[in-house]
């Protein structure tokens, strides 16, 4: 039988998978707040320049991370190890969690489960699952039911700044969204619980879709205006997506929906607004992919939502648009000819019919009612 954690410690033991930039940020902001903290990473050379230089060689590289991280790896951390966790906190991208967790989930004590949070975005590609259902593929309903989910505009390199930053925190036992805000709550880092983390993850996957369409316009030299228009028509289409989905439209006006959105769609620093923007510039998706350094969540989160919104039959024309340039070959300008010239439409609406994906996912998870 699955044993749920108890309130964590105020000092807790923290799993960290992922030390790349969002997961290290997330690291340091932790051993900051007084935790134990262990952060693994599959590559040898990294684990020996953090532990003796305290200092990640790839990403946040001025930063002198807190004294309370310590790298553990490459080799995937042992059974005894993850059973003295209080907390497991994912920071790996999307594509790679099913493979992990199936390594790991052999490891888990489930008399004694730790907090399990997930900080990804993205849909996977090839199934179109969201991790809530690749958390139940891999190591069960019960697992997935208590996993918890943190979005919202979280920069990596502000957070290690100390600077103001508020996230949703969601999953489907309310009771496990409060112990990860409690854990990750400071005077600098803001905490807000939900119970919708379908909705959550769509929002957190859908706006580096709609950040690689506002990095297009502005590599093309458009701009407030364009600007204005492509965050507010994103906002519209992911709420439309979501609700065709099952989320409830409201998680879309929250942190990680408009939040989130505004944020990647308005920053050079967002990877994915970068690739849109050097799309614009010209250069070929591949080069850019090459060269970018880090992980572009939206080039591959679109191949799965195309499948979604080709299911649910939602319209959905920005998304559509940038899957059709970055996938099928589409001139820009003939596409955004073909986006602007379309017929005037109503503003704001919902689907009709909603929910039969979250609905097959609550199934899977034995929450149908």
């Amino acid at each position: 039988m699955l044993s749920l954690p108890s309130t964590p410690p105020p000092k807790s033991k923290i799993l960290v998978f992922g030390a790349g930039n969002f997961g290290s940020c997330l690291a340091d902001h932790l051993g900051n707040s007084d935790h134990e903290v262990f952060m693994w990473s599959r590559e040898a050379r990294f684990v020996e320049y953090f532990n003796k230089h305290q200092r990640n060689p790839d990403y946040l590289k001025d930063h002198e991370f807190s004294t309370n991280i310590r790298v553990v790896g490459p080799e995937i951390p042992s059974k005894e190890m993850m059973k003295q966790m209080d907390v497991l906190l994912f920071a790996i991208p999307t594509q790679g969690v099913r493979e992990t967790l199936i390594k790991l989930q052999h490891s888990f004590d489930r008399a004694h489960l730790p907090l399990m949070i997930f900080v990804n975005k993205g849909i996977e590609t090839g199934t179109q699952a969201l991790t809530l259902e690749i958390i139940a593929d891999t190591c069960g309903s019960e697992i997935a039911r208590a996993a918890t989910f943190i979005s919202g505009p979280s920069f990596a390199k502000e957070i290690v700044r100390r600077q103001p930053t508020s996230v949703s925190v969601a999953s489907l036992t309310e009771s496990q969204a409060k112990k990860a805000s409690e854990i990750f709550h400071q005077p600098w880092f803001r905490c807000y619980t939900g119970s919708d983390p379908i909705g959550l993850e769509l929002a957190g996957a859908l706006k580096n879709v709609y950040a690689i369409a506002t990095g297009l316009a502005d590599g093309l030299g458009f701009e407030n205006n364009t600007r204005a228009g492509l965050i507010t028509r994103g906002l519209a289409e992911m709420t439309r997506i979501g609700t065709a989905y099952g989320a409830s439209p409201l998680t879309f006006l929250g942190l990680a929906g408009v939040g989130d959105l505004f944020l990647t769609c308005s920053s050079p620093t967002s990877r994915n607004y970068t690739v849109g923007y050097r799309l614009g510039k010209g250069e070929p998706l591949e080069d850019i992919i090459k060269t970018l350094g880090s992980v572009a969540e939206g080039v591959t989160t679109v191949k799965g939502l195309k499948k979604i919104i080709d299911e649910m039959q939602v319209s959905a024309p920005l998304a559509n648009g940038i899957y059709a340039l970055l996938y099928e070959g589409k001139d820009l300008h003939e596409g955004i000819q073909e986006l602007m010239c379309r017929p005037p439409s109503r503003e704001l609406d919902l689907p009709e019919k909603a929910g039969e994906p979250a609905k097959r996912l609550m199934q899977k998870l034995g929450l149908d009612t």
